[in-house]
Order: C-alpha cells, then sequence, then structure tokens
C-alpha cells in the first residue's frame, strides 16, 4: 500500500491510497465469503457456489464493490496510523479508481487556535451617563400610563382612544379582522399595517368607512406582499387622553408613592442607569470576545466545523420562528446556496468565538464541578415553578448536564476575559503560570 499525505492550510489532510493487487486479493475473498451466504446461485446450495461461479453469476464488478466496502475503511484507517494522523471528524472518501485501489481520503483534523499574548489585551469600559431628557421620557411615558381617558363628540384626532370594528382583506383573504377592540393613535406609529392608523384619523362616532392600503414587501404571508388591501373601519367611541399635571402630586401617585417630584426623577434616573448598565455589560462582554478573536495569531479549523455550525444556526432560526427546519426553509423561498451564503458569515463569527473561548478556557485552566452544573440545575428549575420537575428529568440527563456544564463554562471563561480585558486580576487564582501568559508575568 503506497500513501501520499499533504496537510492543507484549512486543517485537512488529503491522503491518495494506492493498493497494489495482491493486498486486494484478501479483502475479494473475503467479499466472495459474504456474498455466497446470502445469494442463490443456479445449481448450488446457498453458501456452497464456488468464487468462480459466485462471480460469473453476479458479475466481477458487483464482487468488486463489496470487496471496496470492507477494504475502504481498513486501509484509510491504517493510512492514518501509518502518517500519524489523528482525525477530528469522519473522512470524506472517494475512489478514483476501483482495480486495483486507488482511494482519496479527505480527513479533518483538530483545529488550531494560538491566541498569543492574550494577557495584554485591553477593553475600554464605556461610562454610563443618563441625561436629563432620559428621564423626561420616562416621566411623560408615566404621564401617559396615568392618564385620564374621557368619551369626546368629534373627529378621531392624533393621541385619541379609539373603540372599533376593523378588517382588513387583500385577494378575498382576511389579512386582520377585530370587533371592538380599543387602539391608540399615536403618530409615527403603524396600526396592523401602514395607513390604517391615517385612515381612522377625521372618523366621527358611529362613522364607517372604506379605504385602501398597501401591504408590505416584508409582510409575512410572501404571496400577499406588495398587494393592495382594503381596511373596513367602524367607530364605536372615541376617547380623549386628559394627561395629569407633572407635579408632587403625580409623583404621590406613581408606583408606591413618592414623597415629590425630584424623589421620582432619581428613582427613574437610578432605573434607567443600572438598565444601561446591564446593557453596556453584555455588549462589552461580546466586545471582549471579538477583541480576543481578532487579536489571535491563528484560527484555523477544517469546513466539516463551518457546515455543522452552519446546520446549527440554521435550527436555532427555525426553532425561533416555531418551525421544523424543513417548513422553515419552505417559508424562506431561498435555494439552498442563497441561504448558505447567508449564514456563512454568522456562522464564521459564531465558530471562531467559540474556538477562540475553548483555547482560552485551556489556557486559563477554567473547569466546572460536578456541585456547579448541581447548582445551576436546581436554580433553573426552582425558576421554573410548576414546570420544574418535568424539567429536572430534562437537565439531569447525560445529554443536559453536558448542555449546562458547556453553558457554565462559556460563562466563566467570559468571566475570566473580562477580567484580562478591563485590566483587572492579571494573574486569577488557581490558575499556573503557562502558555499565552506575557513574559512579565
Amino acid at each position: 500500500m503506497k500513501v501520499s499525505a499533504e496537510r492543507t492550510q484549512d486543517c485537512q489532510a488529503v491522503l491518495e491510497i494506492e493498493v497494489e493487487p495482491e493486498h486486494l486479493e484478501p479483502y475479494l475473498e473475503r467479499a466472495y465469503r459474504r456474498l455466497v451466504q446470502r445469494t442463490e446461485v443456479p445449481g448450488f446450495r446457498r453458501g456452497k457456489a464456488p468464487r468462480t461461479m459466485l462471480e460469473r453469476y453476479l458479475g466481477r464488478h458487483r464482487l468488486l464493490h463489496e470487496a471496496l466496502d470492507i477494504l475502504v475503511p481498513e486501509v484509510v484507517r491504517q493510512a492514518m496510523d501509518q502518517e500519524g494522523i489523528e482525525p477530528f471528524d469522519r473522512p470524506m472518501v472517494e475512489v478514483l479508481q476501483e482495480e486495483p485501489p486507488v482511494i482519496k481520503a479527505t480527513v479533518p483534523l483538530a483545529p488550531v487556535v494560538e491566541l498569543g499574548d492574550y494577557r495584554s489585551l485591553r477593553v475600554p469600559r464605556p461610562q454610563v451617563e443618563v441625561a436629563p431628557e432620559e428621564v423626561d421620557e420616562v416621566l411623560e411615558e408615566l404621564r401617559h400610563r396615568y392618564a385620564l381617558h374621557e368619551p369626546v363628540d368629534r373627529p378621531v384626532q392624533w393621541g385619541d382612544i379609539v373603540r372599533l370594528d376593523v378588517r382588513v382583506q387583500a385577494d378575498g383573504r382576511t389579512l386582520a379582522e377585530e370587533e371592538d377592540v380599543e387602539l391608540r393613535l399615536r403618530e409615527g406609529s403603524e396600526l396592523l399595517l401602514p395607513g390604517l392608523a391615517e385612515g381612522i384619523v377625521g372618523m366621527a362616532k358611529g362613522e364607517e368607512r372604506s379605504f385602501e392600503l398597501t401591504v408590505p414587501e416584508d409582510y409575512p404571508r410572501r404571496e400577499l406582499a406588495g398587494r393592495t388591501a382594503r381596511a373596513f373601519v367602524r367607530v364605536h367611541e372615541v376617547k380623549e387622553e386628559r394627561l395629569p399635571d407633572l407635579d408632587d402630586e403625580f409623583a404621590r401617585q406613581v408606583g408606591e408613592g413618592f414623597p415629590d417630584l425630584a424623589s421620582l426623577r432619581r428613582r427613574l434616573e437610578d432605573d434607567i442607569r443600572q438598565r444601561r448598565e446591564q446593557e453596556l455589560e453584555a455588549s462589552y462582554r461580546l466586545q471582549a470576545v471579538d477583541a480576543l478573536v481578532e487579536a489571535a495569531e491563528r484560527i484555523d479549523y477544517p469546513p466539516v466545523l463551518l457546515e455543522q455550525e452552519m446546520e446549527r444556526l440554521l435550527r436555532d432560526e427555525a426553532r425561533a420562528a416555531g418551525r421544523d427546519v424543513d417548513r422553515y426553509l419552505e417559508q424562506l423561498r431561498r435555494t439552498p446556496e442563497e441561504l448558505q451564503a447567508e449564514l456563512r458569515p454568522r456562522a464564521e463569527e459564531r465558530l471562531r468565538r467559540s474556538l477562540a473561548l475553548s483555547k482560552l478556557a485551556e489556557l486559563e485552566d477554567i473547569q466546572v464541578t460536578d456541585e456547579e452544573v448541581q447548582a445551576e440545575i436546581e436554580a433553573i428549575v426552582a425558576s421554573a415553578g410548576a414546570e420544574g420537575q418535568p424539567l429536572r428529568m430534562l437537565l439531569e440527563s447525560p445529554s443536559g448536564r453536558e448542555s449546562i456544564r458547556r453553558n457554565i463554562l462559556t460563562r466563566k471563561t467570559i468571566d475570566r476575559l473580562v477580567q484580562i480585558a478591563s485590566g483587572g486580576g492579571q494573574e486569577p487564582e488557581a490558575v499556573e503560570a503557562g502558555e499565552g501568559k506575557s513574559d512579565d508575568q
């Protein structure tokens, strides 16, 4: 058996294996013994036909194909052992020539990730600021929430609350139908379809009106996108919104009650700041991961990993849309090639982040204990209420525990990355000095 091997930059080894005729013979014999047991050859009992008769009856190609089914996985495994190749996934095998056999095997290899001097990575943290105008906006929303809605005998204006019946149809199909529904008409907002709110403005109590609308191009029901629709509206009641004055009395009515307007403003500012800090923290963690990926000296992986990531991304999107993958693909109305081109950049981004974090966890010796996994399960079960116990069975399965372990590992790894990127705690407790640290550590 002659083997030539070439390692490619995309973490694959390409093997070309030439099998000598004499090495093929034992596999032809094994193929004969396998086939003769399940073939009725005229004039012979099952399993008793000589090889020459079986080959004449089935044809040489049938015996050869059976032999190759046995030979190919064995010689590929032997060739990988001979060349010292550790496969990361199943090889992709192609028979270039049947007799004597010439086999091409493309073997995925483990990803190669080199983070370099990741300990010197720094990502500046943004400062959280809350402008007075932001507090004013929230106060205005509170005024609307505590407003009085008083019936009025005049045509509908922007800002009114309208009780009405509405039906929207296109090409004989009903897009929306509501009876005695109450809607707030805010200028710039959209009700069901663009133009519906504008069509209602100016109507009076008891009035019926019909008018045309255009269905948006991005409408979920693709067959109706861009079509002309007709709205049928009947107004039952018009209410005017009367906003409370923005004073200490208003502050005492809000929530648990505040002594004065200044106290309410401080509370709202604190709430906005806390929410902004949480948002910025999530954004900062992602920025730190992206900075780690950007600073890495090398992140290479076999194509099969990207294909698997694209499949996971597609399943995630289908699940989020409440569809199985086949139904989701029908809904998208895209060719497999178009979908692959669309998913590839996001899948590459997710894969590179995942590989970089996995390498960081290895270099920093970040571990997840069984106790941490169990504590996470207990927390999830406790938060699930009545669904907790059925959920526990799923979470405590081997696959469930492994999924939780991976999630915890990712979280702890990003925690450590954030510590590095923000310039705090260069040497975490219980982490031994090792690969990837800067020279001054």
